[in-house]
């Protein structure tokens, strides 16, 4: 419940503000651009590409965090929301680069060639993270050399096994059944076992099947498990977490990378370039106050983005890649990174002087709003003078 809490409040947040934000920088751009605005331009819309996914999240969230919706939405949804984390995160450093190189080698990178280059970076960074998080389509369909089997019956029983090496099928108790040579059904009793404790789905005891047993090869994870025997059921399905083996030996280490080249290389770069552009800032007298005061709160705001709502989702990448399983508490975290989306429009706030412009635009039409609605209530302008002043102060600040 907390964390749909958590992605509801996001949503709800995010979407406003980085509307907002996207609207904004678009008109300013229109007008004068420069490489900060290309910059947040691209964070925004990674922004609204994880919010126009999160509903996917919410429901997933709302469902014990087991995938609802038809599994052929699972890999496209992570796709687009995991590539916007990490395009956030690229983009972010990118981001204090450009703060860095400006205030520390300004001569060298006042020149509009730094549009053109800013843009082929932006580019190169969404190549980056969407070719890195096309891993979600890789690892849904990878092993499929040793494709588990499901064997199914008239009853509706079904139990998943795997293929040995003389064609026959074994059963995870270590009972075994002989596969058909064609694909066509057979009639015969095969077995009577005692089947318990099947990775899955319920306990069957005491189960004899006798006609039209046939064997289908799908994969692993995408086994259904149901008591009825529908394939098309994900009630307990997992979206991007019920890995084989197999699986897991392809994805671990691709989550390693993911840790290395798209979190821990930027957060280093972001790092290493606000130390420096504050320093560079507090050391001049001739900045004014604040100017400086803003130049702290992005290197803060960027700070918090970065600890608090990458850093626990991507360390669980070197936690599993360590222990040779998926951590069972990596989904319960994942809700953090999309707070991203909420937290970026105060580092929009702290980049440009048109977004500051714009919410200021929006205070003292918001205050003028209210004082015409105050002095309504209270029987128009004349009567402006029986308001309690203190009272009248407050609203119209």
């Amino acid at each position: 419940m907390l964390i749909l809490i958590a992605y509801v409040l996001t949503f709800i947040v995010g979407l406003p503000a980085n509307i907002f934000t996207f609207v904004t920088l678009l008109g300013k751009a229109r007008r004068r651009v420069n490489p900060a605005d290309i910059l947040l331009l691209n964070l925004t819309i990674a922004d609204l590409l994880l919010l126009l996914f999160l509903p996917f999240k919410m429901a997933e969230a709302a469902a014990d965090m087991t995938w609802p919706l038809p599994i052929v939405l699972c890999p496209v949804a992570n796709f687009c929301f995991y590539s916007s984390i990490y395009l956030s995160s690229l983009f972010l450093a990118a981001l204090s680069v450009e703060r860095y190189l400006g205030v520390v080698f300004p001569l060298q990178f006042k020149n509009r060639r730094r549009l053109g280059r800013t843009m082929a970076a932006s580019a190169i960074l969404w190549l980056l993270a969407c070719s890195h998080c096309s891993i979600v389509f890789v690892a849904q369909y990878h092993g499929d050399g040793s494709r588990q089997s499901t064997i199914y019956n008239p009853n509706g029983f079904m139990v998943n096994g795997s293929k040995t090496s003389n064609g026959d099928i074994s059963i995870p108790n270590g009972s075994r059944i002989s596969s058909p040579s064609g694909p066509k059904p057979y009639n015969s009793k095969v077995f009577t076992n005692n089947v318990t404790t099947i990775p899955g789905i319920s306990t069957i005891a005491d189960v004899s099947w006798t006609s039209n047993i046939h064997s289908t090869a799908v994969p692993n994870h995408l086994a259904a498990s149901s008591s009825h025997g529908d394939t098309n059921s994900n009630s307990t399905y997992k979206c991007y977490d019920d890995f084989s083996k197999e699986q897991l030996s392809f994805v671990l280490p691709l989550r390693l990378e993911l840790f290395l080249v798209l979190f821990l290389l930027p957060f280093a770069v972001t790092i290493f370039c606000y130390i420096n552009f504050v320093r560079a800032l507090l050391a001049r007298p001739n900045i004014p106050l604040e100017k400086k005061q803003r130049a702290v709160g992005l290197a803060v705001a960027t700070m918090v983005n970065f600890g608090v709502c990458f850093a626990p989702y991507n360390i669980s990448h070197v936690v599993g890649f360590v222990l040779h399983e998926s951590p069972a508490w990596r989904s319960y975290i994942l809700f953090l990174t999309s707070l991203n989306a909420a937290l970026d429009p105060f580092i929009f706030y702290f980049s440009s002087t048109a977004i500051q412009r714009a919410v200021a635009g929006v205070v003292v039409a918001v205050r003028d709003k209210l004082r015409a609605m105050v002095v309504c209530c209270y029987g128009g302008v004349t009567h402006e003078h029986t308001l309690p002043r203190m009272w009248l102060a407050d609203t119209m600040l």
